[in-house]
């Protein structure tokens, strides 16, 4: 039996649960199971970001602004530019594969976003 995935999990002020990848192989088994679903999932607009998922059909808009905070907060962009982080979200039946795509990467076909201010993305690191 194989090694059990352990996605970073966080809870959001509502109560609603996110789960993050740690990494592009988390990424590609987090994105692989809950693409083509009910789900809302977000990324960084640059690479090197976890993708996340918010685990409640049920969330708001504001459950999907804060988990874009915690998105841009764990990415590659944050920690190499100490800046404003612009945030994709989507829905998990808009996102695709394709063969030739390398580990952890994916195509979404519509988004929306939030350029996350990097005050709130320092309020998270208290």
């Amino acid at each position: 039996m194989g090694k059990k995935i352990k996605f970073r999990e966080i809870v959001l002020e509502s109560g609603t649960k996110i789960l993050l990848g740690r990494d592009a192989k988390q990424n590609e088994a987090l994105v692989k199971k809950f693409m083509k679903k009910n789900y809302i999932m977000l990324h960084t607009e640059k690479p090197g970001s976890p993708f996340c998922v918010i685990i409640d059909s049920s969330q708001t808009m504001i459950d999907i602004k804060e988990a874009a905070i915690y998105c841009a907060r764990y990415s590659q962009d944050w920690r190499d530019n100490k800046k404003d982080v612009k945030v994709h979200w989507f829905d998990a039946v808009d996102v695709y594969k394709k063969k030739n795509m390398d580990i952890g990467t994916f195509g979404v076909k519509f988004w929306n976003y939030f350029n996350i201010k990097k005050k709130d993305i320092k309020e998270l690191e208290k």
